[in-house]
């Protein structure tokens, strides 16, 4: 994921995506750099226009957190029907536990 944020800083400071500059990034970071990954990501992003790239991935971002919300509720209903299923449960087992009792 660090070597996709470096190209990401790169693209936002208006640099050129290259092997060597994302070894740089990422050395400045403190990490150790990996060339086969740094190889395969500058591979990966020939010929992609990454502008078009984010707003295309923004779009579905946008809509998760207000399907999100309306699913909350159903789970909640959800665990409470079942904590009531549980309570009648205890309470028809406690009165079936009593009758044998006074059987």
């Amino acid at each position: 994921m660090e070597y996709v944020y470096a190209a990401l800083l790169l693209h936002a400071a208006g640099k050129e995506i290259n092997e060597e500059n994302i070894k740089k990034v990422i050395e400045a970071a403190g990490i150790q750099p990996d060339e086969a990954r740094i190889k395969a990501l500058v591979s990966a992003l020939e010929g992609v226009d990454i502008d078009e790239a984010i707003s295309q991935a923004a779009v579905p971002v946008a809509a998760a957190p207000a399907a999100a919300p309306a699913a909350a509720p159903a789970a909640e209903e959800k665990k409470e029907e079942k904590k009531e299923e549980e309570e009648e449960k205890k309470e028809e087992e406690a009165a079936a536990g009593l009758a044998s009792l006074f059987g």
